[in-house]
């Protein structure tokens, strides 16, 4: 009860802007269900590797919030425009919003920790409170790397542009249904299956790795976010480019980030190595 307090504290009255787009965007998504067909289910799947792996996953994640590996700039940019069709904010604010959660991971100040729940780890720090509406000292804070690029500042301004032209360039592919799929369904999906990583791969998992926070290691999710959900992984190497360990455990963002190595387009790859853990940081398993 004591940490649910104290998160209600911090986080108090609806963010009516964020619960007006979450709302239209799922009550936009509804048609999907009388509106199938092969091409819109494709404009789906593939609009959501796109975004989901190759913008969020590869880029505001592991590239821009954790400078996992290093590639040209004109890649570092094509990767960060694909995350904002995400509609997870500018992502400046969303990178801004991941450091502090690893840097506060389970406290009062961690923006979406489980501590009061799952329903808010998923959605209720989202529609509750300041969720990513970060002031201008707090991305100074957080995010001078980004500040101080002058094409990240006009991605971060211009966040909203990319997702209106996908949604012009699949209304003259295949009319209204298919901005459905490839744009309200797809954000949607996106949205949870990321959120999952913030809920479900805090609540349900292995946990290999003695990290002081809640971080599991969740099949499902890592299988929705393309690698995401090794969750404990990367809690315990915020750092490394991998994330996925053992060879069962699937990382597509990981194979993408090997593939761009072998093309020369990742540099500086960092990789966690378990052999060098200290036994006291290794769980029972």
């Amino acid at each position: 009860m004591q940490n649910v307090l104290e998160f209600e504290q911090v986080h108090f009255g609806p963010n009516w802007k964020n619960v007006f787009i979450v709302t239209s965007f799922h009550l936009l998504a509804i048609p999907a269900f009388f509106t199938f067909s092969w091409p819109n289910f494709a404009a789906l799947i593939i609009g959501n590797w796109i975004v989901g792996s190759l913008g969020v996953g590869l880029g505001w994640h592991r590239l821009l919030t954790h400078r996992g590996f290093t590639v040209p700039k004109w890649l570092e940019y094509t990767l960060s425009v694909l995350g904002t069709m995400s509609m997870q904010d500018a992502p400046d604010k969303w990178v801004a919003t991941h450091r502090i959660h690893h840097k506060f991971t389970e406290t009062e100040k961690d923006p979406h920790s489980t501590r009061p729940g799952f329903w808010w780890a998923q959605i209720g720090w989202v529609v509750w409170g300041t969720a990513q509406d970060h002031d201008e000292a707090t991305l100074k804070r957080y995010v001078p790397d980004l500040l101080k690029d002058p094409v990240h500042v006009l991605i971060s301004q211009f966040y909203l542009i990319p997702l209106a032209v996908s949604a012009g360039i699949l209304f003259l592919i295949g009319g209204w249904p298919m901005v459905v799929w490839g744009v309200f369904a797809r954000v949607v999906v996106g949205w949870h299956t990321t959120w999952f990583v913030n809920s479900l791969s805090h609540i349900y998992g292995d946990k290999p790795y003695e990290t002081n926070d809640d971080s599991t290691n969740n099949w499902f999710v890592a299988l929705l976010t393309f690698g995401e959900g090794w969750h404990n992984n990367h809690h315990m190497s915020p750092t490394s480019a991998r994330h996925g360990l053992k060879w069962y455990q699937f990382d597509m963002n990981w194979i993408a980030i090997r593939i761009l190595e072998k093309l020369g387009l990742a540099t500086d790859i960092r990789v966690f190595e378990p052999e060098k853990v200290p036994l006291e940081l290794k769980q029972a398993v």
